[in-house]
């Protein structure tokens, strides 16, 4: 299998400092964008192997897992950290543009939509999101398999804290419905349900579709580019970044994310603590 994952990075630091891409310090933005990259191939690369202790010789693991994998990096100008990377040059290709910083996700479907017929999965993540399930894929196909390929299940976000009031929080819950209404319609196949090793699963239509990612089949990444929409820039989606990363897909697909109980089958971790950190300050945290 061939994957293409698109990433959209930027780093400019900014006084007002609103976004981590904006902050002084360039160094949580270099490791987030590092782990990412680094899991990408650790995860679903082919080079992974078993150790043989007895024979003293290392032999090939994995491999049906083990995918071509091309990963395109997104920027603008020269406002980036690519140069102090400390990664193999192979890991990655550079694609360089002049878009404004927000609008990289546009410049990223570009990308995907260059590639058609050369992948059997198109993907775009924002530089700070790292995955840890090397089976995500195989659960991608499960369930669109189960679903067909008209409905998205999209990955739910989170962070992790051992100083906070709770050790992991998913930080894409419910918008309010009239947020999302003029794009989707929630009600039309509202949920979906399945069972993964005799566990029952619950997928429902999502009031926040965000993830800051997504991963398209071939099939779906070919319809995608068919809609008159595709790549019209469209910001109306709670700000250029958001409309960026989310609009075109929630226009096109049935979206889902699996229920708070199971939210945990398919999730993508963000890297740093800005969410989580807010619960017990700006958010309460329920006692049940």
């Amino acid at each position: 299998m061939r994957i293409l994952f698109t990433i959209a990075h930027f780093f400019n630091p900014d006084s007002k400092g609103k976004h981590a891409s904006q902050r002084k310090d360039p160094q949580p933005r270099l490791l987030a964008l590092n782990q990412s990259l680094a899991a990408l191939h650790q995860l679903f690369g082919k080079s992974q192997s078993i150790i043989n202790i007895g024979q003293r010789v290392a032999f090939p693991a994995n491999q049906p897992q083990g995918y071509d994998l091309d990963v395109v990096i997104c920027t603008t100008k020269d406002c980036h950290l690519l140069n102090h990377l400390p990664l193999p040059s192979h890991f990655y290709k550079h694609h360089p543009t002049q878009a404004e910083p927000m609008l990289l996700g546009f410049e990223c479907q570009a990308m995907l939509r260059d590639g058609l017929g050369q992948y059997d999965y198109y993907c775009f993540l924002e530089d700070d999101l790292i995955l840890h399930d090397p089976w995500f894929f195989i659960k991608l196909n499960w369930f669109t398999q189960q679903a067909s390929d008209l409905s998205l299940l999209q990955p739910n976000r989170y962070e992790v804290s051992t100083h906070s009031l709770t050790r992991k929080a998913y930080i894409d819950g419910d918008l309010i419905p009239r947020v999302t209404a003029p794009f989707q319609n929630v009600h039309e196949q509202p949920e979906l349900q399945g069972k993964i090793m005799g566990m029952p699963i619950l997928f429902r239509r999502a009031l926040n579709p965000h993830s800051g990612c997504y991963f398209l089949n071939a099939n779906q990444m070919a319809y995608w580019a068919k809609q008159s929409y595709f790549l019209d820039r469209n910001t109306s989606f709670i700000s250029p970044l958001e409309s960026a990363a989310t609009l075109g897909i929630m226009k096109t697909f049935r979206v889902y994310k699996t229920a708070p109980e199971q939210a945990s089958f398919l999730e993508i971790q963000h890297f740093g603590t800005g969410f989580i950190r807010l619960i017990g300050e700006k958010v309460g945290l329920a006692e049940s």
